[in-house]
């Protein structure tokens, strides 16, 4: 998603990632990789959970990426059970192209 951030963004996509780790570790590994998108904490896994992606016995969230638009409501996901396997951004554009704006952007 980075090497595709202003693409997206120009699509109208706001790229952040979620969690499990510790801020800390979350900052260090996006100063490694170079992210410059939001990578958010959610150590209690509130969120996580919500959307329905936590791994309970293992404490860890199952990979996924979401389209929520600007009400809140979740457009599209894509769920795996692989950490390398995800969504790619041509994909991600490809799917926001098709999407209808919510009804508060009409």
């Amino acid at each position: 998603m980075q090497r595709n951030l202003k693409t997206l963004e120009a699509a109208g996509v706001r790229v952040a990632a979620i969690s499990v780790d510790d801020p800390s570790v979350s900052r260090s590994w996006a100063e490694q990789s170079g992210f410059t998108f939001a990578i958010l904490s959610d150590r209690q896994m509130n969120v996580i959970r919500r959307f329905d992606v936590a791994v309970e016995d293992e404490g860890i969230a199952r990979p996924a990426e979401f389209l929520i638009d600007s009400t809140g409501v979740v457009r599209w996901r894509n769920l795996t059970d692989d950490y390398y396997i995800r969504a790619r951004p041509d994909t991600v554009l490809d799917v926001v192209s098709h999407l209808q704006p919510p009804p508060s952007a009409r």
